[in-house]
């Protein structure tokens, strides 16, 4: 019987454990898609305790302590940390075969030395010696970074953000590349007319410009494009039900506009016309400034109205969707491929009935310019466990080339959540080291292992060019 969480942790193979332990382990990590907070890092946060770094803004553990009836107070609500901990204790055991198991256990370990389970009876322990690590002098998010060895960090931002906190990042001279990204879904979420009003209020004002009309609409995007490029942003990000690629013609559009800006209400036909249209503008934009492209696809959001009202989103009431996407991916994808305006792209599926959908797509419009220019994106939130990064995988292998794969990202609020990294590592070299064993790949620990380097950090380096 193995002991839980020992080196060889995943690792069912000697070849597995030879790939991990002498090609992955040491590997720096390169986060190109997160939510961490970027003035967290500008101000250098210290941690009052492990409540405030492990369980604020994690939606992950709040669904899990919902689940084994923890009430709402506990989870978002203002109760004293150590007891809020305490309740998420009494929660650990029941996460059995979840992956927040596995990420509870490697995080205490990693970052704090703590080998011990966590759960009610060791939970004052545990939180006694994380909390005051956290509140010792080395223990700050910027430490908290450094201990993993984190060498770039791309944020998530909205094209009205200032992005003061990044410029005093950089003013500081923080070893670790920390970069915007360009997430513009509020500029193209016209189904609620009077949020998509308000926002361009903001954009007006950030901007300087008066958004009267379509075209001046989009000029202060562009703006905003020229900003963050300027501040080091090389990627967009876009959060979207499915891909969307209704018919349009430019006077519709601008019609549309009008409309909405008036303050009138648009029709359904209206709102995936506009949207269509946004995202080839967004596109056009992106390929305009070489940046790389992300469509995160297939979340249906804010599924319980009344908890939505009381503790709004991002809260754990999200899950997955089952919209058509084929036709219109394939549509979008091909709109601009045919202008030869189609950048390096990553498509982020949520549902896995799509694994194979997406790979076989994504083939279609790889034009021999860049080696995996257009990426299946890792498993992502419901699917960033075990099983999902296992399919995702053999999906990629099995349609595509899994040595041009640019590896894992952790699309997290948290700072200790890197060890997430370390988890997809040890998945990826126990899937290679056990074809290794059954014959199905060379005993080759040359080819095999820097197939694992390349797919670790190798390949993400060498796709985003942040080190050029």
């Amino acid at each position: 019987m193995r002991q839980f969480l020992n080196e060889d942790f995943l690792l069912q193979s000697d070849s597995a454990k030879e790939l991990f332990h002498n090609w992955a382990e040491h590997l720096p990590i390169i986060d190109y898609h997160c939510h961490l907070s970027p003035e967290d890092i500008a101000n250098n946060r210290q941690f009052e305790n492990l409540t405030e770094a492990w369980l604020e803004g994690d939606h992950y553990k709040w669904r899990a302590m919902r689940t084994h009836g923890i009430p709402e107070n506990y989870c978002t609500g203002n109760e004293d940390p150590f007891v809020k901990f305490k309740k998420w204790s009494e929660t650990v055991p029941y996460t059995v075969r979840n992956p927040l198991y596995h990420w509870t256990h490697l995080e205490l370990k990693r970052y704090f030395g703590i080998s011990k389970l966590l759960n009610p009876e060791s939970a004052e322990e545990i939180y006694n010696t994380s909390s005051s690590l956290l509140t010792s002098g080395d223990y700050r998010c910027r430490d908290l970074l450094r201990k993993m060895k984190v060498k770039i960090i791309c944020t998530t931002d909205d094209p009205v953000d200032t992005l003061d906190h990044h410029q005093k990042i950089n003013e500081n001279g923080f070893e670790v590349m920390i970069l915007p990204t360009f997430r513009p879904d509020k500029a193209m979420a016209v189904e609620n007319e009077k949020k998509f009003n308000q926002y361009l209020n903001t954009l007006e004002e950030v901007t300087n410009l008066d958004i009267s009309s379509f075209e001046r609409f989009l000029e202060a995007i562009e703006k905003r494009y020229h900003f963050f490029h300027d501040r080091g942003c090389r990627l967009s990000d876009h959060g979207i039900d499915t891909f969307y690629a209704d018919d349009y013609s430019l006077s519709d559009i601008i019609r549309i506009f009008e409309k909405v800006r008036s303050g009138s209400d648009l029709v359904t036909n209206e709102i995936l016309q506009f949207k269509s249209a946004m995202l080839i503008e967004f596109a056009l934009l992106n390929n305009s400034k070489g940046w790389t492209q992300q469509f995160h696809y297939g979340a249906i959001r804010n599924n319980n109205s009344l908890m939505n009202e009381q503790v709004g989103p991002d809260t754990g009431f999200d899950s997955i969707g089952d919209l058509p996407v084929a036709k219109n991916m394939s549509k979008f994808l091909d709109r601009l491929a045919s202008q030869e305006k189609l950048t390096k792209t990553i498509v982020y599926n949520l549902n896995p009935r799509d694994n194979d959908l997406v790979t076989a797509m994504i083939g279609n419009f790889q034009d021999g310019s860049f080696p995996g220019k257009i990426q299946f994106g890792s498993g992502w939130w419901f699917l960033d466990q075990k099983e999902g990064m296992v399919n995702q995988m053999n999906s990629l292998s099995n349609m595509g080339l899994l040595r041009h794969f640019i590896g894992m990202t952790t699309d997290s609020r948290s700072f200790l959540s890197y060890p997430r990294h370390e988890y997809f590592r040890r998945v990826l070299c126990n899937l290679i080291g056990k074809d290794i064993e059954n014959g199905e790949i060379p005993p080759d620990m040359d080819l095999a292992g820097k197939m694992i380097q390349d797919i670790s950090y190798n390949n993400a380096k060498d796709y985003f060019g942040f080190f050029e």
